[in-house]
């Protein structure tokens, strides 16, 4: 009985396949699941050609044990979620007669033990007096963090925002997909427009692209930014500014906007709305910085009982 062997890529590509015919994934999952798979894979079975009908329980176990140290409880949550749906693929496809799922440990996480992690209004203060608008895509970067604060949108909405997409003359930007599959009409901030009209008018190169930010330099000039390149700048604006933020990246700045809706008396509702979140259970963590609401429920400390 001859084997069939693959490339990692074609193995990759027919997952990815699979996941939009039966599941019907976007491709920012499908990105973040593929980072996992290709790694597993490559630990478990090697440079190309491979055999996925190698595989058994114990690379799992090998894999989850190894990755625990590397990955956050979060995002072990992730890999799980990722290699899962990958072993399911290829039992489906014939690939491997192993149900591999099974040896999957659980994660010890819970999703809402932890404070949110933000900046604190101090902080944020010295991220953005970091933006020189004079530095090479300075206003470019500075727009981008400054939407970022001031909206609360994940990097993948900002990098797909297009130029049509802005209302100047009523003060909205719409987002076309959000993470709940449907898009929203926000309102465009003062601050933001303008950061955004400085760098439209006075930095993006001349290009045929449509959506707004995009690549200054090199041989990717014109080119769209990705989520992670949005995310990139943010990183880059909290070194320079000399923060330690609690979370790398363009979250954090999320974060930060929820929160300090919150502190200001937005109910959580408006907080979901404005985030996108497809359950008003994701925004729940952001209860524990209304102070004033917790005091209210708070019970009395117990007093001694005397005889």
């Amino acid at each position: 009985m001859s084997v069939e062997l693959w490339t990692l890529e074609t193995l990759v590509e027919a997952y990815k396949q699979h996941q939009r015919r039966t599941r019907g994934l976007r491709e920012q999952t499908l990105h973040g699941y593929e980072r996992f798979v290709r790694l597993f894979v490559r630990a478990a079975l090697g440079d190309d050609p491979i055999d996925p009908g190698q595989l058994g329980p114990a690379d799992v176990v090998g894999f989850m044990a190894a990755m625990r140290w590397r990955f956050s409880p979060r995002s072990m949550k992730a890999v799980r979620t990722a290699l899962r749906s990958f072993f399911r693929f290829l039992r489906v496809e014939g690939l491997c007669d192993e149900r591999l799922e099974a040896a999957l440990p659980r994660v010890a996480y819970w999703r809402l033990s932890m404070l949110p992690r933000c900046l604190s209004d101090e902080q944020l203060a010295l991220v953005l007096a970091s933006l020189d608008a004079s530095r090479p895509c300075g206003r470019r970067d500075r727009a981008i963090v400054v939407c970022l604060a001031s909206l609360g949108l994940r990097p993948g909405e900002l990098a797909d925002l297009r130029l049509e997409d802005i209302d100047w003359r009523a003060g909205t930007i719409l987002l076309r997909e959000r993470k709940t599959r449907r898009g929203a009409v926000l309102p465009l901030p003062r601050e933001a427009g303008r950061a955004v009209v400085a760098y439209l008018r006075e930095e993006r190169p001349a290009t045929k692209e449509r959506r707004v930010f995009v690549q200054q330099l090199g041989a990717r000039r014109g080119r769209p930014l990705t989520g992670n390149a949005v995310s990139g700048v943010v990183v880059r604006a909290l070194r320079r500014g000399g923060v330690e933020a609690p979370l790398a990246g363009a979250y954090v700045l999320r974060h930060t906007v929820a929160s300090r809706l919150v502190r200001r008396g937005a109910s959580l509702k408006e907080v979901a709305d404005l985030l996108g979140h497809r359950a008003l259970d994701t925004t729940t963590i952001y209860a524990k910085l209304d102070l004033a609401a917790l005091r209210e429920v708070a019970l009395p400390w117990p007093q001694k009982v005397t005889r």
